[in-house]
């Protein structure tokens, strides 16, 4: 599918470096009726590699609208550099960032909405609560609408 193919809907980035809270937050985006195209990707560099088109891979298209739910502690580049950087694009700023980690302290809190994040989710320890908590997430994914990256 091309570019121009897919720019109606959201693309949904998981960057998430444990494959078991992956593969979670994947199966109840779906569940909760989710069917947006979702990429998953295991950290920060990765990520933006991807976004600055050097990912082997996957595609960054300017023309789309993305969401990104990001975790903060993640191998090669954290969570939290990669927000600031997005945030300090021209480019890619306008992306929403839902911060989603297991990570409550107050400090990284604030510093994740200082540096702009849009929402700070902290996952539940309790599976059926991190369950119920992913289901919200897809709920509102269905009903939000984001600017194209190229609105700037």
């Amino acid at each position: 599918m091309s570019c121009l193919e897919k720019q109606s809907e959201i693309t949904i980035l998981v960057v998430e470096d444990d494959d078991g809270h992956a593969d979670l937050i994947i199966d109840n985006l779906n569940n909760a009726g989710v069917k947006n195209n979702i990429i998953r990707f295991c950290n920060g560099l990765e990520t933006w590699e991807f976004f600055k088109g050097l990912h082997p891979t996957e595609k960054f298209c300017e023309d789309n609208s993305y969401l990104l739910l990001l975790d903060i502690r993640m191998p090669r580049m954290s969570g939290t550099e990669l927000l600031k950087r997005i945030k300090e694009d021209s480019q890619l700023k306008t992306i929403p960032v839902i911060m989603l980690t297991t990570t409550d302290d107050e400090r990284e809190i604030q510093e994740c909405y200082r540096l702009g994040c849009n929402s700070y989710i902290t996952k539940p320890i309790d599976f059926i609560q991190f369950s119920e908590t992913l289901k919200r997430i897809g709920l509102f994914i269905l009903i939000i609408r984001t600017a194209r990256v190229d609105n700037f």
